[in-house]
């Protein structure tokens, strides 16, 4: 039976990074949710509200959809990504994308949101690179995302940091 996670991503670099590439990468530090990350597990994509180098302006949205496509292994040489050493990956589909600088605003849903027990103190939840999420979780952010998804591959050209590097 597949999960759902939220996948918290913090800054612009890792974004396009994840974006272009469809593969996620994770620090050396042991997490037994990156541990039990498995193929076809399902993840909503969040973008917290200082990835953009701006968190007075922007919200922390979320930003997409994507299914794990392998399981996470070691990289043959670590990956060093917005000045990160990374040590493992995974393959992903990027399933849907909300062009930028769109999204479902998180803050909003969070007292509905059984992935945080303690609303007022969420951002402690985000401190890591997968949140579990349980269905009626999945569902009600879905439920605000799905009509602001595109095709990634229509929507990618909109994010600052993939638009240059494509260039």
């Amino acid at each position: 039976m597949s999960r759902s996670y939220l996948l918290i991503l913090g800054d612009r670099d890792a974004i396009a990074w994840v974006l272009r590439e469809q593969r996620m990468a994770f620090p050396a530090t042991p997490r037994a949710e990156v541990a039990a990350l498995a193929v076809d597990d399902r993840l909503l994509l969040y973008a917290t509200r200082g990835a953009w180098g701006n968190p007075t302006r922007d919200r922390g949205r979320v930003i997409g959809s994507a299914t794990v496509r392998s399981t996470v292994r070691a990289l043959d040489e670590p990956l060093e990504i917005a000045g990160r050493s990374f040590h493992s990956g995974c393959d992903l589909r990027i399933d849907g994308l909300v062009p930028y600088p769109g999204g479902v605003a998180l803050q909003p849903l969070v007292g509905r949101l059984a992935a945080f027990p303690k609303p007022e103190a969420w951002s402690v939840y985000l401190r890591r690179a997968l949140l579990q999420l349980p269905q009626p979780d999945v569902d009600l952010i879905n439920e605000q995302l799905a009509p602001l998804l595109q095709r990634r591959r229509e929507a990618l050209a909109t994010y600052p940091r993939v638009a240059a590097a494509a260039k």
